[in-house]
């Protein structure tokens, strides 16, 4: 066939989103598309009967003469992973290049063909979800991190029963071997090595390794522990593993891909792209969604089902799809393994169920022990004409299914079924991945929320009140917190700090400036006396470039006389009974820690006013500078009604609600109200 003549293959060329070239025997360029041109930056004509060396750049010329050459050499495609190509615009693309020969009727070896792809935005994605990946991993991010403690010996001294349950050792045997026993034995010297190490220079201890789990399989972890020092002795040693496992699934489900390139770019591209979209994906609502998405555009597909697995009551839950009968016999949401349909065969045998007509279908599933009639009566009245199943793996677990469905019969080819599989793969990582985040979302947010006060204080003369939302989004545990509590003269304190930052860090933080002001306020009052107290505790056990931000003050019950001072926090702000809003005008002062001569204030709350103190996050934000939403704070107030206003309860949620509106909420907002009740006759 002689290509040159081709009007179809010209067609391909100028309409393909692809970049195509041709290269003879000799290396020289005989044809090249637009898109091509566009991407080496040289016109066409310029490069056709040249070698690449002539009049590409030097490291691009370099790749193709060598794929080139090799092509030549074993007469086989090659794979050329990625290329970085600046743009005539200045901008850096990745190109992925493969070469393949192309032979006439006789087999001689006629030319070889350039295919190349542009995966810029794959590429990126993918560095987007590692950097994600690795800011959000911490110490304590619960289910997919192992808890451990051992003492300042390194022995194992309490239980771990999320280790234990992922292990399947008893206690008497983790206490007796610890976790080394289930260590790879590969792996296994090398580690205790590492952890003797650690222990003797009281150093972090960072390591990775593979565990044997309750099935006798291994899984992938990342573990992290850090000595806990009071007086300069290590007391304990607190660790974390953290399974990796589908990260490295992944990784090795993306290289898979990579491999298959060349044969069918297409089909990978939109598989990049459900990855893209699974990626960002956060909720199991989520996931389900973008698989809708997916089945409909890149499938074809009329209907599309997915369920997660419930192990305990052996059945597949529907999470969508409503009216998935087929031979199950079962209805609503829940269909049990024993019954078959789509779903189930391909969870209990672990593989793909293809079935391209009604004909296949039946067979397929009276083989499985279906029901005959209640299948007649599916096919007879249902529109569906072919039908996928795929179960969702993760490390050989099942965690459910993925049901397509056609209105006309579907011929699955070999590429069609790599492609499904392949896709199923990274739903299945997803699902795993948005589950986790469900439940560690939910932990993250318990456990920040058990570091603050059960309740506060009843005093008379005096109403307090508290609102705390958690702005973790992605299962960090953050550093504001709030304490009220009456000193020994019957004055209450009431506080409000920030620790600035995420994470476990900022928690540890939060707790030990909590626990210490608490001790300084109950035997020397005075604002100004416990911040300089709190200045030398943050010398002597925080980071030089850690935040914290805090206001103090105390008040005496029914009159509302008081004191307040600041460290770097923004001011609080007093409520008349009117609903006019004053902000505190006394000297923010800096963070803790910060050399400075602490000054406090007078602070009247006069009764039937209530005065708000509050976390930066309740007033500023991406979109929001702190000025302008001090002033929009003062604003709000005027807008509350009466009954809002005389109520300390009410007036948090209406302020928190009203500043929150139109935001999306990057911080946690905490806001503390001290309100004086009005005098009356009884009084």
């Amino acid at each position: 066939m002689d290509i040159s003549d081709s009007a179809l293959f010209k067609g391909m060329l100028s309409e393909a989103e692809f970049a195509f070239a041709f290269f003879d025997a000799d290396s020289r360029i005989q044809r090249v598309n637009d898109v091509f041109s566009d991407v080496v930056n040289v016109p066409a004509e310029r490069m056709v009967g040249r070698q690449p060396v002539e009049v590409l750049a030097a490291d691009l010329s370099q790749i193709i003469t060598h794929a080139v050459q090799a092509v030549i050499e074993s007469d086989a495609p090659v794979t050329e992973g990625r290329v970085r190509v600046r743009s005539a615009e200045g901008d850096t693309r990745h190109w992925s290049l493969s070469f393949s020969p192309v032979h006439d009727d006789a087999g001689e070896l006629r030319a070889i063909a350039l295919v190349g792809l542009d995966v810029t935005e794959s590429r990126q994605t993918e560095e987007a979800l590692r950097r994600s990946e690795e800011r959000y991993r911490s110490l304590v991010e619960a289910q997919s991190q192992l808890v451990w403690i051992t003492s300042p010996t390194g022995a194992v001294v309490e239980d771990a029963p999320q280790w234990r349950a992922i292990t399947g050792q008893g206690l008497e045997e983790y206490l007796a071997s610890g976790w080394l026993e289930v260590v790879h034995p590969e792996e296994r010297q090398h580690t205790e090595e590492a952890w003797r190490e650690a222990l003797r220079g009281r150093t972090m201890f960072e390591w990775n390794y593979r565990v044997r789990t309750r099935a006798s399989g291994y899984r992938h972890f990342e573990v992290r522990a850090v000595p806990i020092i009071r007086h300069g002795r290590v007391v304990e040693w607190v660790g974390a593993n953290t399974d990796v496992t589908p990260q490295r699934e992944a990784e090795e489900m993306r290289g898979r891909l990579t491999d298959q390139l060349g044969a069918a770019a297409l089909r990978t591209a939109r598989l990049q792209g459900a990855t893209a979209m699974l990626a960002e994906a956060l909720t199991v609502e989520q996931v389900v969604q973008v698989i809708i998405d997916v089945g409909r555009t890149a499938l074809a597909a009329d209907r599309s089902a997915v369920a997660l697995l419930d192990t305990d009551r052996a059945a597949l839950k529907l999470i969508n799809g409503e009216g998935i009968l087929e031979a199950s016999g079962a209805t609503g949401d829940e269909i049990p393994l024993s019954h078959s349909n789509v779903m189930t065969m391909a969870v209990n045998s672990r593989r793909p169920v293809f079935a391209e007509s009604p004909e296949s279908l039946k067979a397929q599933l009276l083989e499985a022990g279906g029901d005959e009639e209640v299948l007649a009566g599916f096919l007879a009245h249902g529109d569906e004409r072919a039908w996928v199943g795929l179960p969702l793996l993760a490390a050989g677990r099942a965690l459910g299914a993925l049901r397509f469905s056609f209105t006309r019969p579907q011929k699955i080819s070999q590429e069609d079924g790599v492609f499904l599989e392949a896709l199923a793969g990274q739903c299945a990582l997803a699902v795993e991945r948005a589950t986790l985040f469900e439940r560690e979302h939910r932990t993250a947010e318990t456990l920040q929320r058990s570091l603050l006060p059960d309740r506060l204080p009843v005093v008379k003369g005096l109403v307090l009140a508290q609102r705390f939302r958690s702005g973790s989004r992605h299962v960090q545990v953050g550093g504001d917190w709030y304490d009220a509590f009456v000193l020994q003269d019957g004055r209450v304190a009431a506080v409000v700090g920030d620790v600035m930052g995420k994470g476990v860090k900022a928690a540890a933080g939060m707790g030990r400036i909590r626990n210490a002001m608490r001790a300084l306020a109950l035997t020397n009052p005075p604002p100004a006396a416990v911040l300089t107290g709190l200045d030398r505790v943050f010398e002597a056990t925080e980071e030089e470039e850690q935040v914290t931000t805090l206001a103090y003050m105390v008040v005496e019950p029914v009159t509302g006389e008081g004191t307040l001072a600041l460290a770097g926090h923004p001011p609080p702000v007093l409520v008349s009974p009117q609903g006019t809003a004053i902000l505190c005008d006394a000297e923010p002062g800096t963070p803790l820690g910060w050399p400075t001569s602490r000054r406090q204030f007078r602070f009247v709350v006069p009764p039937g006013h209530t005065a708000v103190l509050y976390s930066d996050g309740l007033v500023e934000n991406r979109k929001r500078g702190l000025d302008a939403g001090l002033a929009e704070l003062c604003s709000v107030v005027t807008e509350a009604p009466p009954e809002v206003v005389s109520s300390p309860h009410m007036l948090l949620d209406f302020l928190v609600d009203r500043m929150l509106s139109g935001y999306e909420q990057d911080d946690d907002v905490t806001a503390l109200a001290i309100h004086v009740p009005p005098a009356t006759k009884s009084d």
